[in-house]
């Protein structure tokens, strides 16, 4: 069976369309490539070539995509701005690590310091805690007493109880948010450390730093 040569249809057309016309190059559902000045509505979506009056390539149009995936390309920029806004936050916090520490030792003499703090404060609410601890101990032990021996309790005695019990709790939710407060600063700071010794080397290799 006989075929008209493709190549050769194009240059029939491009010979036989006006020079201000649009040639389209663009292929149909089985395959075949055609070619002329207008696109059929059943194919203006898919994919198309703009040519030019030598046959020449001159405007691509990709087909259009579905909704499956545009929803895959606005993840992946999503993703692209979500990674671009951690790194400039990762430069952010390195070029204040740089500025404020000179050295590693001026990294642990800050941690130190804060550490001495916070054990203070630690210190002192295991103190309070100890002291409300024997509070209460007290007033149990009292009102054990009072009911040992036949008498009747006052209501006053078991206010007092009460609010004791609960300036223990209150105190001791304080020690433990020390301790953690304490946990927390440990962690950031090793943290601290360690990203300082990468920036570091990166400084003296004269290469950027890897971002976390």
């Amino acid at each position: 069976m006989y075929r008209t040569c493709p190549l050769l249809i194009m240059m029939v057309m491009l010979c036989a369309t006006p020079a201000h016309a649009k040639m389209y190059k663009w292929v149909d559902d089985n395959g075949q490539i055609h070619y002329s000045d207008k696109v059929p509505t059943q194919y203006l979506k898919k994919h198309r070539e703009v040519l030019n009056e030598q046959g020449a390539t001159i405007k691509d149009i990709k087909r259009a995509l579905n909704e499956e995936e545009k929803a895959e390309l606005r993840r992946k920029e999503k993703a692209r701005k979500e990674k671009e806004k951690l790194q400039l936050e990762q430069q952010r916090r390195d070029r204040i690590l740089t500025d404020t520490y000179t050295t590693e030792r001026d990294l642990v003499a800050a941690r130190d310091a804060r550490l001495e703090a916070i054990d203070s404060q630690i210190n002192l609410a295991e103190s309070i805690v100890k002291d409300s601890t024997s509070k209460v101990e007290s007033t149990e032990k009292l009102i054990a007493q009072l009911k040992a021996e036949g008498k009747q309790v006052p209501d006053t005695a078991f206010a007092k109880l009460e609010r004791e019990h609960r300036q223990l709790a209150t105190q001791k939710e304080v020690a433990e948010k020390h301790r953690l407060k304490r946990k927390q600063i440990v962690e950031q700071f090793d943290g601290y450390i360690v990203r300082f010794r990468e920036l570091m080397a990166a400084r003296e290799k004269g290469v950027p730093a890897k971002s976390q």
